[in-house]
């Protein structure tokens, strides 16, 4: 369970910037998770260098104006051709990525070690658990309380709702859209971008890792709603949930367990958790 919780909390950082995205630009991001992985990496460099505490900042940061740059000169020159082609876009853009990383980092897998700060165990309910891992569950509560606040009591916040659901009418009423869809996709590269130097400590860094959590980051916004937090939010507790007790008491299935949670409930709320409320 607790594992579960671990993964759950990342999958939150990883898949609100992808709720986000689509929220506000429509667009099904499948380099999104080459993008989680490419934060990786650069964590992996910078804490080479100096920490990791620096790279918990300076990864994002570079990564949100990676963000930007690809909505300047990718999403917004595809916002009114078919979805076929955006899908097709970003599928190509994940490959560019994935190869990018090889050339640079090479194709072996590489760690990023634990913050001596939070290389200790505790102790809870009879069980030693990693400081490390309880602090990936308070970085993914804390996205998940920050976004929530920012998008219900700030002024962007507003214009983003408002823009998620008629950026038409939004535009009318003065507000600069497309300004607002850069800083929202800058927003959420970083968060993908910052999912990936928190998972570095602990999960191995290889070209690989863009594609094992794409899959689940497509399951839990189908699940939570398209483009809805709330939705994605539980979505990803729920989903962190059943991989890890699935890994335990069910092996032999536990690679399908999500795309069967994925499936139920779509025939029982076809517009998932949520909807597609942001």
């Amino acid at each position: 369970l607790f594992n579960g919780l671990v993964y759950g909390s990342l999958l939150i950082v990883m898949c609100s910037g992808l709720a986000l995205i689509y929220g506000l630009r429509r667009v099904v991001n499948f380099a999104h998770g080459s993008l989680y992985m490419l934060g990786a990496y650069l964590g992996y460099s910078i804490a080479l260098h100096s920490n990791f505490w620096v790279a918990l900042v300076a990864a994002p940061a570079v990564m949100a104006l990676l963000g930007v740059l690809l909505d300047r000169y990718g999403f917004r020159l595809l916002q009114e051709r078919d979805p076929l082609t955006v899908v097709l876009v970003t599928f190509g853009l994940l490959l560019v990525i994935e190869d990018l990383v090889q050339t640079v980092w090479g194709k072996s897998n590489l760690s990023v070690e634990t913050p001596a700060l939070l290389s200790f165990t505790v102790d809870l309910f009879g069980a030693a658990l990693p400081a490390y891992r309880i602090g990936v569950i308070f970085v993914g509560a804390g996205v998940a309380l920050g976004l929530s606040l920012w998008l219900r009591y700030s002024r962007a916040g507003l214009f983003v709702r408002a823009a998620s659901t008629d950026p038409t009418t939004t535009a009318m009423q003065g507000v600069n859209t497309d300004a607002l869809s850069a800083g929202v996709v800058g927003l959420g590269t970083a968060l993908a971008g910052l999912a990936g130097v928190v998972a570095a400590p602990f999960l191995s860094l290889s070209p690989s890792m863009s594609s094992d959590v794409l899959i689940d980051s497509f399951v839990v916004v189908v699940i939570g709603g398209l483009g809805s937090l709330a939705g994605a939010f539980v979505a990803a507790l729920v989903l962190g949930m059943v991989q890890a007790v699935g890994a335990v008491y069910l092996p032999d299935v536990a690679v399908l367990l999500p795309f069967i949670l994925m499936v139920a409930v779509l025939i029982w709320k076809p517009a998932g958790l949520a909807g597609s409320r942001t």
